[in-house]
């Protein structure tokens, strides 16, 4: 057999075993689970990012999301409740950010008509007030009294860990819903009920991860989303939903880094311009520790 005759019989054979392999290969492809798109992250400093994550396919009802991931070793968080503070009204989230001078704020848990917190609410170490709701399972919590044994921030499954009351463990704490457990399992029930979430979640190399979803989504599909498609999370809760969902980002967080298009796009979401806010009376804000930027602490009062 000559060279030619060998390319020649080669090229035959492959031809003819070209549409086997390929129809093999469609077949593989097609069946194996898409890969995680989880979010590209914009830096807002050290330990800070932002993102806007669109879920892929395997979540058609969920639309955009907005995310704040936090280091808790650079950034540390505080409860803030308005009776507490003095305040006769509960502040709109803008006015709470300018009030504490927070980087970044969200709203906390839910709350009752007469705006009394519902579940566990400490600040400072001390309970203010709230008592342990029976079946809501979720409990973020920050700042530890002693910070070398545990981490600065984290979320809790009350089904499995223990916080104790009498002697917290974590000055700051907010409890609320499970959602997502370390077993991926959902932990809230399929209702059909859509509505704005916001979500705060672990993942497994000890960031905290903030989410408010950009449209109406059920909590359960929410979860399912989280679960399939940002592995990297190991546990989340939802906070308050509906009108109460809320996520702030101080404008000047968007000045550190190089100016971009994506940042331009960003700034009016992040900052809360193309949302209404309404009276919120407890919520979370996020600023620099002391010993990493000497920034001064953030006051509770004007």
């Amino acid at each position: 057999m000559g060279l030619m005759d060998l390319l020649t019989t080669q090229t035959t054979h492959s031809s003819c075993r070209m549409p086997r392999v390929f129809f093999i290969a469609l077949l593989l492809w097609s069946a194996a689970p898409a890969l995680a798109q989880e979010p590209r992250w914009e830096p807002l400093g050290p330990g800070l990012a932002a993102s806007i994550w669109q879920p892929d396919e395997r979540c058609p009802d969920i639309d955009r999301l907005l995310v704040i991931k936090v280091n808790p070793a650079l950034h540390r968080f505080s409860v803030h409740y308005f009776a507490q503070e003095g305040l006769l009204h509960p502040p709109t989230i803008d006015e709470w950010q300018k009030r504490t001078g927070h980087g970044i704020v969200f709203n906390a848990g839910l709350f009752r008509e007469n705006f009394a917190y519902l579940g566990l609410l400490f600040k400072d170490g001390k309970s203010l007030g709230s008592r342990r709701h029976s079946t809501w399972q979720g409990l973020f919590v920050a700042e530890p009294h002693t910070p070398l044994s545990v981490p600065k921030a984290g979320v809790l499954d009350l089904a499995s860990d223990v916080f104790h009351e009498e002697t917290p463990a974590y000055q700051e704490a907010a409890q609320s819903l499970m959602l997502l457990d370390r077993n991926g399992t959902i932990r809230v029930r399929q209702t059909g009920k859509r509505a704005y979430q916001t979500v705060v979640a672990e993942d497994k190399d000890g960031h905290i991860l903030i989410l408010k979803s950009l449209g109406l989504v059920t909590l359960h599909g929410l979860g399912q989303c989280l679960r399939d498609t940002f592995p990297s999370i190991t546990l989340a809760m939802a906070m308050d939903g509906g009108s109460s969902s809320d996520l702030f980002v101080s404008e000047s967080l968007w000045k550190n880094g190089e100016p971009s298009e994506t940042r331009a796009n960003w700034k009016d979401l992040f900052t809360g311009r193309s949302t209404a806010h309404i009276p919120l009376p407890t919520i979370i804000g996020l600023s620099p520790r002391l010993s990493v930027t000497g920034a001064a602490k953030p006051s509770s009062r004007p």
